[in-house]
C-alpha cells in the first residue's frame, strides 16, 4: 500500500462504519457495538504504525486535484499525529462510555453513525495538508456534531443547537472568505514549515493583519475564545458522551489545532511576530483564560461549570502558540493532550452522577464521594490536574507555559497562569469539599442501582473515567519518557520549528 493510502484508510476506519451503522436496525445492538469497537481499535493500529514511521523520518501524503490550484490533500506529520492519536484514544474510551450510557436510549444507530462521522472529521482536520482540506473537514465537523448535540430532541435542547449552529456556520463563512482570498492571491493554501505567507509578496501588512484576524476569528469560535464563546455553555444540553467529545477531542480542540496551524504554517512565527499579531493573540487568550474561570465560579450546574472551565483551559493552547519561542509552543501542544485527558474524565464523571443518581447540580453533590467513590476519585484527580497540582498532567503543561513566558520575555503571562490556577481551585475545591466532607443526604433525586446492586455506575460507565484519571497521573510521572506527549511535542518543535532555538 502506498503511504498516501494509509491516510485514506485512517479516515475510512470510521467513515465506513458510520455508513453501516446508519442503516442498522435499533435491535442490532451486538453488531453495532462490534463495529464501533473494531473501528476504534483499527484506527489505533494504523496510528501506531504511522507514529513509528514518522518518528524515524518517514513522510505520508495523499492528494487529489479538485480543480485549478485546488487540492484535497492529507499529510501525517508529527503535529498531525499528536492530535490524531489523542482523538483516536479518547474516541475508544468515549465509544465504550457511550455504549453504556445509551444502553436503554433511543435512536442509537443515528447517534453512533454521526459519532463516527464526527471522529472522521476530527482526524481529517488533523491530517489536512492545506487550508482548503482543513475547511472541508471543519464544516463536516459542524454538520456531524449538530445531530449529536440535538440528540435528546427537547425544546430546550433545540434552542441550544440553534445557538451552536449560528456561531459555527457564521465562523465557517468567515473562514471561507479568508480561504478564497488566500487562494485567489497565492494560488494555493498549503501548510508549510515556517509559513507559506512568509515568502509571499502579494499582501501588504494591513492585508495580512486582516487575513490573520479572519482566520483566527473563524477557528476561535470553535475554540470558544471570548467573545466568541457563547455557544459552548448552551451546547451542554447534549448527552454526556457528546459533551465529553466536544470539549476534549472534537470541536474545541479543532479550533485550537487550527490556531497552531495558522500561526506556524500559514503565516509563520517570525512573520506573525514582526506584524505584531502574537501579542494581541496572547492578550485575547489570557482574557479568555481569566474570564472563563471567573464565570465558572457562579455556575451551579456541574456541566455548565465544566463548560466555562473549558473556555478557560483551551486558551492555554492559544497562549502557548502566541509565545515567541519553542518552549511556549511545547507547553501549548502538550496541554492540547493533557487538557483533553483531564476534561474527558470530568465529563465522564458528570455523566455518571446524572445517570446513576440524577444529580446535575453542584448543590446536590453533598456526600457523593461516599456514595460513588470510584467516580468521585476520578473526578478529584482530574480536577486537581486542572488546577495544576503536582503529579498531574496539568502541572506539566503549566510549568512549560510558564517557562515559555519567561523565555519570550513575557513575564506577565506567568501572573495570568498563577491567577488562573487560583480561580481553578476556587471553582473546583468547593465541589471536592461537598463530595468528600459533607454528609450524604437521606435520599438522592433518583437512584438507578446497576446490576448486582453495586453502589456505583455500570462498569461501562465506570471504566473509562477510571482509566483516564489514571492517565492524568501517569502522563505526569512519565513526562520525560520517550513515549510521552511531552516528548512528542518536543519532537514537533525540533522538526517543524527548527529555525527557533530550543
Amino acid at each position: 500500500m502506498s503511504n498516501g493510502l494509509w491516510l485514506v484508510s485512517l479516515l475510512l476506519t470510521s467513515l465506513i462504519p458510520a455508513g453501516i451503522i446508519f442503516v442498522l436496525p435499533e435491535r442490532q445492538v451486538a453488531l453495532r457495538t462490534t463495529l464501533n469497537i473494531f473501528a476504534a481499535i483499527s484506527k489505533l493500529a494504523i496510528i501506531g504504525m504511522l507514529l513509528l514511521e514518522v518518528e524515524n523520518g518517514a513522510t505520508f501524503r495523499f492528494s487529489y486535484t479538485l480543480g485549478p490550484s485546488l487540492e484535497f490533500a492529507l499529510k501525517a506529520d508529527a503535529l498531525a499525529l499528536l492530535f490524531v492519536t489523542l482523538s483516536a484514544i479518547l474516541w475508544l474510551f468515549t465509544t465504550i462510555y457511550a455504549i453504556g450510557y445509551l444502553e436503554q436510549g433511543h435512536h442509537r444507530s443515528r447517534f453512533f453513525g454521526f459519532f463516527s462521522l464526527c471522529v472522521t472529521a476530527t482526524v481529517g482536520i488533523a491530517m489536512a495538508a492545506n487550508l482548503a482540506t482543513f475547511f472541508i473537514f471543519y464544516e463536516l465537523l459542524t454538520l456531524a456534531t449538530y445531530p449529536l448535540v440535538a440528540h435528546k430532541g427537547k425544546a430546550s435542547t433545540l434552542q441550544g443547537v440553534k445557538t451552536y449552529l449560528t456561531y459555527t456556520l457564521c465562523a465557517g463563512a468567515v473562514f471561507l472568505l479568508g480561504l478564497m482570498w488566500l487562494q485567489t492571491a497565492t494560488g494555493h493554501s498549503e501548510f508549510t514549515q515556517g509559513g507559506f505567507l512568509a515568502a509571499n509578496g502579494e499582501f501588504t501588512n494591513w492585508q495580512l493583519q486582516l487575513l490573520f484576524a479572519l482566520l483566527i476569528g473563524a477557528v476561535g469560535v470553535k475554540m470558544a475564545l471570548v467573545p466568541l464563546h457563547g455557544w459552548l455553555p448552551k451546547a451542554m444540553v447534549a448527552p454526556a458522551p457528546v459533551s465529553a467529545l466536544l470539549h476534549a477531542v472534537a470541536v474545541v480542540k479543532a479550533g485550537a489545532f487550527g490556531i497552531v496551524r495558522i500561526v506556524y504554517e500559514v503565516f509563520g512565527i517570525e512573520l506573525s511576530y514582526s506584524l505584531g499579531l502574537l501579542l494581541p493573540l496572547a492578550l485575547i487568550a489570557s482574557f479568555t483564560i481569566l474570564w472563563g474561570s471567573y464565570r465558572a465560579l457562579f455556575q451551579d450546574g456541574l456541566k455548565k461549570r465544566l463548560a466555562f472551565s473549558t473556555v478557560s483551559q483551551a486558551s492555554y493552547i492559544a497562549l502557548g502558540t502566541a509565545l515567541f519561542g519553542p518552549i511556549g509552543t511545547i507547553g501549548g501542544l502538550v496541554h492540547l493532550v493533557h487538557q483533553g485527558v483531564m476534561k474527558i474524565t470530568l465529563f465522564f464523571c458528570a455523566g455518571n452522577y446524572a445517570n446513576t443518581l440524577d444529580v446535575h447540580n453542584i448543590s446536590q453533590m453533598n456526600g457523593i464521594g461516599r456514595r460513588m467513590p470510584i467516580t468521585s476519585l476520578a473526578f478529584s484527580i482530574a480536577a486537581l490536574g486542572m488546577m495544576g497540582a503536582p503529579l498531574t498532567a496539568g502541572y506539566i503543561s503549566k510549568e512549560w507555559l510558564s517557562e515559555g513566558a519567561y523565555a519570550a520575555n513575557m513575564d506577565w503571562v506567568s501572573t495570568v497562569l498563577w491567577i488562573s490556577s487560583g480561580l481553578n481551585a476556587a471553582y473546583f475545591l468547593p465541589i471536592l469539599w461537598r463530595a468528600w466532607c459533607k454528609p450524604e443526604p437521606s435520599t438522592w433525586p433518583q437512584e438507578r442501582i446497576p446490576r448486582r446492586g453495586i453502589k456505583e455506575s455500570y462498569w461501562l460507565l465506570l471504566g473509562p473515567p477510571a482509566i483516564t484519571a489514571f492517565l492524568t497521573v501517569l502522563l505526569a510521572i512519565y513526562a520525560d519518557s520517550s513515549w510521552s506527549p511531552l516528548a512528542w511535542a518536543k519532537l514537533i518543535a525540533e522538526r517543524e520549528y527548527s529555525n527557533l532555538p530550543l
